[in-house]
């Protein structure tokens, strides 16, 4: 008998004891399924930011005084950018025609579209502008000398903000450019300035500058 009500209570007791294991158990998977979760919300929000779908969070979304300016919607906005080649996305933002202009010139738009994982820092309307009219057009009709102007606005990597905070870039013009800043105001070469960051295409980061950029040599 005696053995019959120990047998019983130490099943009363495993009993008792049973759903608190559980409940531990299920505490630590809860959490794990939290991380999970925000690991994938997290790899989520990244990959729409690359994709230009949906909102952007953080330093993934664009930045700068000159992002106000693009278009909301269509082809030339943020989103409509992030579907696009660089070229051909570049082609749909205003701002930027007279690069575009240089870049069909110079027969460089299959090489950029075609291009993977890039960087291309981009000057706006007005940084063309500030180079002599003359001289604008002695560049853009001399194949040779616009193609290695524009090559030295494009690395062979896709740089973060982040990467810019102290960084020194090859480019496919085969020279270096620096890039210096933190938070969202970063500088390339001591003078051009990023108006705009971190701006998706399809195969590339764009940083909207307000200087054109000169190779040394």
């Amino acid at each position: 008998m005696n053995t019959r009500i120990r047998r019983t209570t130490g099943l009363l007791a495993a009993a008792a004891v049973l759903p608190l294991v559980l409940t531990a158990c299920s505490g630590s998977g809860s959490d794990s399924g939290k991380s999970d979760s925000s690991d994938k919300a997290s790899a989520s929000a990244s990959a729409s930011a690359s994709t230009g779908g949906g909102e952007m969070s953080g330093m993934d979304q664009p930045f700068g005084p000159a992002c106000s300016s693009v278009p909301k919607n269509g082809a030339g906005s943020f989103n409509g950018m992030a579907k696009d080649p660089v070229a051909t996305a570049a082609s749909n933002n205003p701002a930027l025609s007279t690069l575009v202009t240089a870049v069909k010139k110079a027969g460089l738009v299959d090489t950029l579209n075609n291009a993977q994982n890039i960087t291309v820092f981009a000057p706006t309307n007005d940084a063309f502008a500030k180079i002599p009219k003359a001289t604008l057009d002695k560049v853009l009709n001399d194949k040779a000398q616009l193609t290695k102007i524009l090559t030295y606005h494009v690395v062979g990597q896709k740089l973060a903000p982040k990467d810019l905070a102290n960084g020194s870039f090859a480019t496919l013009e085969k020279s270096k450019l620096m890039t210096s800043g933190s938070g969202e105001s970063y500088t390339v070469n001591d003078s051009a300035k990023v108006v705009c960051g971190n701006v998706k295409t399809a195969n590339a980061n764009v940083y909207i500058i307000d200087t054109v950029l000169m190779p040394k040599s």
